[in-house]
């Protein structure tokens, strides 16, 4: 269905039917891949809303929440329209979320500042999404949020020079720009950028380019899926690691993949905001319900960003005490803060984007002899360092 002047009419008249009388049921549409290559997101953003609905109740004082999902898997801008109309005029949501992708989330802009319906970004990591419409909420992360800090460490361990290697899209172009930006601002070399195609598949070429160079380093970004695997193990088959080159990330040595990765993800080094192995009781409460309900489901950080979403959005409608008004549900999470699964928790009044601490992870084995994310330094309460007003 193609987004018209005559469509988008449509859903502002039946947007903006606001009435003050409590809805029995608030409908929050979720888009997110359910098929393909990407849909381990889809999985974990309905096991992780499964975990929050148990733990917390599936209504907000006498008001059911039900989640309603569509399948978009993978970037697919004309896609995320058509979906997100369709839940916004058939559906009758309330409230989106989801968006894995970046150019999904900027897609549905339009659409959703002409409804009004708040939007809570699990995902998607570019900085200027929120810029793009006042009713997005992000409970992710930002690509300069987490790259800022790893620059900062690598320079803080004798990494004089770094290669980056970046799928060439816009979280990969936010990673390596603010990377190399504070890198080279206290005084560290970047030797070459080199971004990737996004339906890369061999890595190999790019890890023998980037060994040739003899880098201390390299940096790098990928998004999640079966790309990032290939790629981490590109890293140990083309013998950079042997050579002595330190790996540096922010999500590429993700759950998911960790235990297939086996020795050679050992010694791995990523900055990011989020550990399966965090030590906290509320981390240890929310992995305990997710594998309750199923043995085999592993968190990462798009299951947390899913849970801490569910808690935006029950949190919105607590304020809104279930009626319909989207700005007061958006004001109501300015400044909200809590505790997460990841540690302390804050949503920018601004830019409504995560405060929160991003840590230094070194790829361990712990005393089961599984693979995990060791978090070994804090830097804390860390902004979007991307966010230009």
């Amino acid at each position: 269905m193609k987004v018209t002047k005559t469509t988008i009419a449509t859903v502002i008249l039946s947007s903006s039917l606001i009435t003050t009388a409590v809805a029995d049921t608030i409908k929050v549409g979720v888009l997110t891949p359910m098929s393909g290559p990407f849909s381990d997101y889809g999985q974990q953003f309905s096991q992780a809303i499964e975990a929050y609905q148990t733990q917390h109740g599936r209504s907000v004082n006498g008001t059911e929440i039900e989640f309603i999902y569509k399948d978009l898997s993978g970037p697919n801008p004309a896609r995320a329209r058509s979906l997100a109309q369709e839940l916004i005029v058939r559906d009758g949501v309330d409230y989106l979320a989801g968006f894995v992708f970046t150019p999904n989330a900027f897609a549905v802009a339009p659409l959703i500042n002409q409804a009004k319906v708040p939007t809570v970004i699990f995902n998607a990591a570019t900085s200027a999404i929120t810029k793009e419409s006042d009713y997005f909420v992000r409970t992710s992360y930002t690509l300069p949020q987490v790259s800022v800090p790893v620059a900062r460490y690598a320079l803080d361990n004798d990494i004089e020079s770094v290669v980056t290697l970046v799928s060439d899209y816009g979280p990969g172009i936010d990673a390596e720009v603010s990377f190399v930006e504070e890198f080279e601002a206290k005084g560290g070399t970047v030797v070459e950028t080199i971004r990737m195609p996004l339906d890369s598949t061999d890595f190999g070429p790019y890890m023998q380019r980037a060994g040739s160079l003899n880098p201390d380093a390299i940096y790098a970004f990928l998004p999640g899926g079966p790309p990032t695997y290939s790629f981490v193990q590109a890293f140990s088959d083309n013998g950079l690691k042997e050579a002595g080159v330190t790996f540096l990330g922010t999500a590429e040595t993700q759950e998911l993949d960790l235990q297939t990765l086996g020795d050679s993800a050992l010694g791995l080094v990523t900055g990011f905001h989020y550990s399966e192995a965090h030590d906290s009781e509320t981390n240890r409460a929310f992995v305990k319900t997710l594998k309750d309900a199923d043995a085999d489901a592993v968190a990462n950080w798009a299951s947390v960003g899913a849970y801490d979403g569910a808690h935006v959005i029950y949190e919105m409608v607590r304020a809104t005490e279930g009626r319909k008004d989207p700005d007061a549900a958006i004001d109501a999470v300015r400044g909200l803060s809590w505790e997460s699964p990841r540690g302390p928790m804050e949503i920018d009044a601004t830019y409504r984007s995560p405060i929160q601490n991003v840590y230094m992870r070194r790829v361990e084995r712990n005393d089961e002899g599984n693979l995990v994310n060791f978090e070994f330094d804090v830097l804390s309460d860390q902004p979007d360092h991307g966010w230009n007003p």
